[in-house]
């Protein structure tokens, strides 16, 4: 894949709703932008195209995505620069790229990018059999087919319902238990089949592949992603300064839980309910952008069918975070 390929392959999910609710932030002079989630960089081109002084600080785990979405950007010189690395680093990002450890504004486009599903051989899908790796960063950590072969069958009953709410848990876990005695799990198409076999076949008729629950909880699992995302969403949220806006995307339940319930923390008072005046050190310090999670209309998911189960949620900083919030580890990392 060239750079001229992750242009046309990658069709940024509502790309111009998101840069419609960061422009306050991003229009000012010498505004910089953190894409925590590179990609192939297509949100990040439409920013530096529309922003005309805009930085772009571009993070991505992945050494491929930093690699086309490097080349895909080259023609904007030092106005966008590729950090690789996990996006729960963000305040040491924008301690070296910003401007005094803050920078105007922060997108996340979450889950797995378009160059890895795009790519079989990475592992991340259940339709093409490929080996069962699912890294985003493939030179890195415990591959999806080591994971299967270690992991207790508890642990995995629990990553199966907790990563992917997945009815059948047990089940599945059970099946891949049995079947590790006698030959390793180390494709996708085996393991796609195992778990068609493990679920009750009046199950597999509804609800899209049998498959695609574990492969997300297993994805979720290999790539520590929701433990990254926990980490990285009060962070994102510390380095913005008063006017500063972040929006989310994320693509399933438990990511837009967390984005929910972080942004909803910034937006509500700290004070106890029966304090008869609000203190002004526990008024909000964030105000809310979107009413809920938006999702894309008709028109979108028809053009871009990775739109169909994306929920954008937004907010600006309107104050200072206080300090009783703030947990004494970022208190001593500021």
């Amino acid at each position: 894949m060239d750079q001229a390929d992750a242009a046309s392959l990658h069709i940024p999910v509502l790309a111009e709703r998101c840069l419609d609710l960061l422009a306050p932030a991003l229009e000012q002079r010498g505004a910089v932008l953190v894409d925590a989630t590179l990609g192939m960089g297509g949100h990040s081109e439409l920013a530096l195209r529309r922003f005309a002084d805009l930085r772009v600080v571009g993070i991505d785990r992945d050494p491929r995505a930093i690699e086309l979405a490097g080349a895909r950007l080259a023609p904007f010189g030092e106005r966008f620069t590729a950090v690789r690395t996990t996006y729960d680093e963000i305040d040491a990002v924008a301690r070296e790229h910003g401007t005094d450890g803050q920078v105007h504004g922060v997108l996340m486009d979450l889950g797995v990018s378009s160059l890895q599903l795009d790519d079989a051989d990475r592992g991340f899908g259940y339709a093409q059999d490929a080996p069962l790796d699912m890294r985003m960063d493939p030179t890195t950590g415990q591959s999806a087919a080591e994971l299967l072969g270690t992991v207790s069958e508890a642990e995995l009953r629990r990553v199966l319902r907790d990563y992917g709410e997945e009815r059948f848990a047990g089940r599945i876990a059970a099946a891949v238990v049995r079947r590790r005695r006698t030959a390793p799990l180390r494709r996708t198409g085996e393991l796609a089949e195992l778990v068609r076999t493990a679920i009750p076949a009046a199950t597999r008729r509804t609800g899209g592949h049998p498959a695609k629950r574990t492969f997300q909880a297993l994805r979720i699992a290999v790539n520590g992603e929701l433990d990254v995302l926990h980490r990285a969403l009060p962070r994102a949220v510390d380095v913005l300064p008063v006017g500063g806006r972040i929006v989310v995307e994320a693509y399933h339940s438990l990511e837009d839980r967390a984005v929910k319930r972080e942004l909803a923390r910034g937006a509500v008072s700290s004070a106890p309910p029966d304090l008869p005046v609000e203190p002004e050190s526990h008024r909000p310090y964030l105000r809310l952008l979107t009413r809920g999670a938006e999702e894309a209309d008709a028109v979108e998911r028809e053009r871009n069918p990775r739109a169909s189960s994306v929920r954008l949620r937004a907010a600006e900083r309107i104050r200072p975070t206080p300090q009783h919030l703030v947990p004494a580890s970022r208190r001593t990392a500021a």
